[in-house]
């Protein structure tokens, strides 16, 4: 199978839910079901973040396999969403679509990339420490990561174990 990365082309988006909920499957075996059935990412919310940011597309013999949404925030390009089909995972495209958002931000001027995960999940919080993140500590959170923070706990992420994490390029 050959895989490729690149930019997200308009009809790469009719694939992302069905990823979306392939990789939320991983949730279901870590204990937390509410992520796998969350709804997947509005397409509205997709074309925003490629008209602002970068939205990137893994594909396995020219068919998505996985994609990363990023646009700015606070100055720095923020990483929304990575999902990558449990089919094509371990074969490195997750960090491979995580390395074109941070080469997209350092083309863009901006100064670091960040995100917000689960800190203890092998494929959230180690996967980013192993591609170049360090956590933020609270005091080091722009406003911008305090209204996320907010919002991730109104829709009822268990965020005592979430954590913001940043790149600097």
């Amino acid at each position: 199978m050959t895989y490729d990365i690149r930019t997200c082309e308009p009809t790469d988006v009719e694939h992302f839910a069905a990823i979306e909920k392939a990789a939320g499957a991983l949730f279901v075996e870590a204990g937390l079901p509410e992520i796998a059935s969350h709804e997947p990412t509005d397409k509205e919310f997709i074309d925003a973040s490629a008209r602002a940011g970068a939205v990137f597309v893994a594909t396995a013999d020219g068919t998505p396999a996985g994609f990363i949404l990023s646009a700015p925030l606070d100055r720095s390009m923020h990483i929304y969403e990575l999902s990558v089909h449990p089919l094509h995972g371990r074969k490195g495209l997750g960090r491979k679509l995580v390395d074109a958002v941070c080469e997209h931000a350092r083309d863009s001027s901006y100064p670091a990339v960040t995100l917000s995960t689960f800190r203890d999940l092998p494929w959230n919080g180690p996967f980013y420490v192993s591609c170049g993140f360090r956590e933020l500590a609270r005091h080091e959170w722009t406003p911008a990561l305090f209204l996320a923070h907010y919002h991730e706990q109104d829709m009822g992420l268990p965020v005592e174990r979430r954590c913001f994490m940043r790149k600097d390029l």
